[in-house]
C-alpha cells in the first residue's frame, strides 16, 4: 500500500482522537494544552503569567520578568519570580497573587468564554490581579469593572466545569 499524504494525516487524526479516549482527555486538553487546572500558560509554554511575576504587581505595581531560575509549580503549571521573597510570599498564599480566572481575560470570562490574558494589561481590584486580552478589551473592561468582575464570577465555575 501507497502511503500518502492525506492516509499519514488521516492516520495521525485517529491516533490522536484514540489516545484523548484512551486517556480520558477532552478536546479542550489534547488542543489546548495540559491540564493546569485552567491556568493560562500561552505565552510561554506550561508558565504562568506569560513568564511574569505575579507577586511584582503587587509590590512593584508594574510587570517584571520572573526568573526561569526562580520557580515554583502550582496548578500544574510553572510560575516564575524575580525575587526569592516573591517566590516565597507566593508559596504561602498563591491564591492571594494568582491572577483571577486562572490568568485568562478578565472581560472574556464574564462574556463566558477563555482567551488569552496578557501579562502587560492589567488591574488589581480588591486585591485581586486581572488580565485582559489587549488595550481594547480592557477599555470595554474599565467601563464597568464591577459589573463584569459580578458576571466573571458567575461565568468561571461553568467554565471550568466544561473544560474539566
Amino acid at each position: 500500500m501507497k502511503l500518502s499524504r492525506r492516509n499519514i494525516l488521516i492516520g495521525l487524526v485517529i491516533l490522536l482522537c484514540a489516545a484523548a479516549a484512551a486517556g480520558g482527555y477532552s478536546y479542550y486538553r489534547i488542543f489546548y494544552g495540559a491540564d493546569t487546572g485552567l491556568v493560562y500558560t500561552g505565552l510561554v509554554e506550561g508558565v504562568a503569567v506569560g513568564g511574569y511575576d505575579p507577586v511584582a504587581y503587587f509590590k512593584k505595581g508594574e510587570p517584571v520578568k520572573g526568573s526561569p531560575d526562580i520557580t515554583l509549580s502550582y496548578k500544574g503549571a510553572i510560575w516564575r519570580f524575580s525575587r526569592e521573597e516573591n517566590r516565597e510570599l507566593f508559596r504561602n498564599s498563591p491564591d492571594e497573587y494568582a491572577p483571577a480566572y486562572g490568568g485568562y481575560c478578565a472581560w472574556a470570562t464574564a462574556q463566558g468564554y477563555l482567551a488569552k490574558g496578557d501579562p502587560n494589561v492589567w488591574d488589581i481590584v480588591g486585591g485581586k490581579l486581572y488580565l485582559n486580552y489587549d488595550n481594547s478589551i480592557q477599555e470595554r473592561w474599565h467601563k464597568d469593572v464591577p459589573g463584569f468582575i459580578d458576571k466573571a464570577e458567575k461565568e468561571w465555575p461553568k467554565i471550568v466545569e466544561e473544560k474539566s
